[in-house]
């Protein structure tokens, strides 16, 4: 269609072909770059970020395609497909008084943009091939007129392209919107329509020429973006909502101690006790680890670490179920061998199996004696006169691991000035259980040079607390001081 005269100004001359090849390279390039970095995208739709990022990457290569097209068009000019001897022909049944572009085949990127001119005074339509295509009409019709067209547009969307019409041919407006049409096929494209009145010499509106686009296929996936964008923020939501609820439901449960702990003791203190959390460096894994000590009702003390396995709420409440249980099961006078025991047992009968590891104390301050268990946990160290070791462990696998297990206990005279250090699984992030343990011996002399457990605990803050832990850690540290 040839460049008419707008409302208000003559139409912009092209520019050079050789400055539209040089976008035209760009813009494939770029395309290519955007579809190498989507083919390395790998998604197996599990996870609402990545299928969000897949759709975004298909919009973005809808948009370059369409951007290719339009270039590659404005470059050859609106008769260069005609050059086609297999598009001509497919077209060769249309009114020789209509402008017909060869059209290239059904649902290629050139196929989504047709034009057409509307003349008010003798009330012809012209039409290119393109847009018989997207409006799903044999190329040998009649070019719809402007009182027409709105039959093929939905209802509902029948007043917006009226009042867009109506707004050119009357307040010289230009056309910029879009609608949605119902092929004969059955099928419902999205159409944007851009346009403007041609005024004659007269200085009236003698017709309306317009460029009409099917922007189906880039509508649905803007749509996609939008879905998996919704589903990605509630998922954040819900990890955000789950995040809080195993935060505050692990702070219920491990008292945020500050200093060291003190117990109502009825007779003399004998145990000077802290413990700490020593946080992963993402905050969102919560784990199962706990602490605990609990003053019994015969004098002893009990103290406990444990770990259960995985992140997130459910973990979270089994391991206040566990703590709880160790803590009724202790109040009732179980040896720390035959509460693992029924630890186990516990675990094995939950809804949900889960695995977890545990050490168990009782201190006897009348014999200075612990008596201790471990079900698959790093065995307490004992720290005496400036140097360390670990306790030998009894037997104990871990909790969940098998039914009926039987678990060892242990004891171990301790003296008044000796310190225990109970911990869990990742203390020390990026070493093996070994050189974790040799590193936590090292630091024997600065322990025996704390005066209270509280300042053991730290050290080891200081240590171990910096960034890079990829789980939660807790230690639990415990003073003989009668």
């Amino acid at each position: 269609m040839p460049s008419p005269v707008s409302a208000d100004r003559s139409a912009a001359q092209p520019p050079g072909r050789g400055s539209v090849e040089a976008l035209i390279t760009q813009a494939r390039r770029l395309k290519g770059d955007v579809d190498a970095v989507r083919r390395d995208t790998r998604s197996d739709g599990s996870d609402p970020e990545e299928r969000w990022q897949r759709a975004l990457y298909d919009l973005a290569l809808h948009q370059l395609d369409d951007l290719d097209a339009h270039l590659a068009q404005l470059r050859d000019g609106p008769d260069a497909a005609s050059a086609d001897p297999a598009a001509s022909a497919a077209f060769a049944g249309a009114p020789a008084a209509r402008p017909v572009p060869g059209a290239v085949g059904t649902g290629s990127l050139l196929s989504r943009v047709g034009s057409a001119e509307w003349n008010l005074l003798t009330d012809e339509a012209s039409w290119s091939g393109e847009l018989y295509q997207i409006l799903g009409l044999a190329p040998d019709a009649p070019a719809l007129t402007l009182d027409e067209l709105p039959s093929l547009v939905l209802d509902e969307d029948r007043p917006r392209l009226t009042a867009m019409v109506t707004d050119c041919l009357v307040d010289g407006k230009p056309i910029d919107g879009e609608f949605r049409v119902l092929r004969p096929d059955g099928l419902v494209r999205a159409v944007h329509m851009m346009g403007e009145p041609v005024l004659g010499a007269d200085g009236g509106t003698h017709s309306m020429w317009a460029v009409l686009r099917d922007v189906s296929e880039l509508r649905r996936s803007q749509r996609t973006v939008h879905e998996t964008r919704d589903s990605l923020q509630r998922h954040r939501r819900h990890e955000q909502t789950e995040h809080r609820i195993a935060a505050e439901l692990q702070e219920a449960v491990l008292p945020p101690w500050r200093g060291s702990l003190r117990l109502p003791h009825r007779g003399p203190r004998t145990l000077d006790l802290a413990a700490h959390r020593l946080p992963a460096a993402t905050q969102t894994l919560l784990g199962g680890d706990w602490y605990d000590a609990l003053e019994l009702s015969d004098g002893e003390t009990l103290i406990s670490v444990g770990d259960l396995t995985g992140h997130g709420v459910a973990v979270a409440s089994g391991m206040a179920m566990l703590l709880g249980a160790v803590r009724g099961m202790a109040l009732a006078g179980t040896g720390p061998g035959e509460l693992l025991g029924k630890l186990d047992q516990l675990l094995d009968a939950t809804v949900q199996p889960a695995l977890g590891s545990a050490v168990c104390c009782r201190y006897r301050p009348g014999t200075h004696t612990l008596v201790w268990a471990q079900a698959g946990h790093p065995a307490p160290l004992l720290y005496r006169d400036g140097t360390g070791r670990v306790l030998n462990a009894p037997d104990g696998v871990l909790l969940g691991a098998t039914s009926g297990a039987v678990y060892g206990q242990a004891a171990e005279a301790l003296r008044p000035g000796d310190l225990l250090l109970l911990h869990t699984d990742g203390l020390v992030p990026g070493l093996g259980p070994d050189a974790a343990v040799d590193r936590l011996l090292g630091l024997a002399p600065r322990f025996g040079a704390a005066r209270t457990a509280q300042d053991c605990v730290r050290t080891l803050v200081e240590e171990f607390g910096g960034a890079g832990r990829e789980d939660d850690a807790c230690v639990l540290v415990a003073k003989v001081t009668a």
